[in-house]
């Protein structure tokens, strides 16, 4: 660490939005092989609101206590997404430049770019931002449509024409589905409140139902369960045969039911963790020179709290990204 300092987004314990602070910290350097990026933007997700509350689905809490600290965060500055300009270059760097505009990921389980600079990988989940996209725009760019596109065309193997239904349509992971399998063929069904109906239509949702009322009949070819509410036991019934259940949200034994066992007569159950290789960072991208604008709602640092209640709320529309 160097003797400047910089501001960071922090949670020093577990709780709800309450717990989110302004802190100031010394400023990380670039080490070999990575680059210091001047932050100008960070993403919210609805997983880092389930991070700092522990707010994980059944079964999942000892794991991410194991991950992430057992009685408070091992790592208090938070948020993975990030938007910046190289401001260090570490030694063995070559191929990056100060000033260059990026976007990434920070590795791993790693939370650190909640905050004015960051130090991460030089050849890790990072790539150039487009000028076609705001700072803010490429902070809630990939979480989304990583998932999105790992799970309806890496595992779902999404065709042209395949029936598809979100559930849970709107936040940052759904959208992305929903301009995703549309942009791929799909006919979609969103499932979300009515209050985000016309939003998710206009991302290209087919047909939309509330998540208050019974699903639309099937058959469908794939179904997603981002918002975590619909176990097989539902989506059985409306699956066609040869239908594929991506449980993105799941509790443990929905998650160890869907690997150990996952099929179920003609029906495929798929889980497990989103690739974030530099392949899926660059597939992913390349959906924007086709037309993807991710959308976002922006908050200054100051309003951290805010930021993180939106992303708790599982009814936000699209990103919140916080702007330093």
């Amino acid at each position: 660490m160097s003797t400047e300092t910089m501001r960071a987004a922090t949670a020093r314990r577990y709780g709800g939005p309450e717990v989110m602070a302004i802190e100031t910290l010394p400023r990380p350097v670039a080490g070999p092989g990575q680059l210091l990026i001047e932050t100008a933007a960070f993403g919210v997700t609805r997983g880092d609101a389930r991070i700092r509350g522990l707010d994980v689905p059944r079964g999942m809490g000892l794991l991410m206590r194991l991950i992430f600290g057992l009685t408070r965060p091992r790592r208090p500055i938070q948020g993975r997404e990030f938007a910046g300009v190289v401001a260090a270059v570490g030694d063995g760097v070559t191929g990056w430049s100060i000033g260059d505009a990026v976007m990434g990921i920070t590795p791993g389980m790693r939370l650190s770019a909640g905050a004015e600079y960051c130090a991460v990988p030089a050849d890790g989940r990072l790539t150039s931002r487009p000028e076609t996209l705001t700072p803010e725009e490429a902070a809630g760019y990939f979480f989304g449509l990583l998932t999105a596109a790992d799970f309806l065309l890496d595992q779902a193997k999404l065709q042209p024409g395949d029936r598809v239904l979100i559930n849970g349509a709107s936040g940052a992971v759904g959208i992305a589905a929903v301009w995703l399998a549309k942009h791929e063929g799909a006919q979609v069904t969103a499932v979300c409140s009515p209050a985000n109906h016309d939003f998710v239509r206009s991302y290209g949702a087919d047909l939309t139902a509330d998540y208050a009322r019974p699903l639309p009949d099937g058959p469908y070819d794939v179904i997603l369960d981002v918002a975590g509410t619909l176990p097989y036991s539902r989506a059985k019934p409306l699956l066609a045969d040869g239908g594929r259940f991506a449980l993105i949200t799941a509790d443990l034994k929905g998650q160890l039911g869907a690997n150990l066992r996952p099929r179920r007569g003609t029906h495929q159950l798929l889980a497990g963790v989103t690739k974030e290789s530099p392949a899926a960072l660059t597939r992913a991208l390349a959906y924007h020179a086709q037309g993807y604008r991710p959308p976002i709602t922006t908050l200054p640092l100051t309003d951290i709290q805010q930021a993180h209640q939106l992303a708790s709320t599982g009814h936000k529309r699209g990103n919140v990204v916080v702007t330093l």
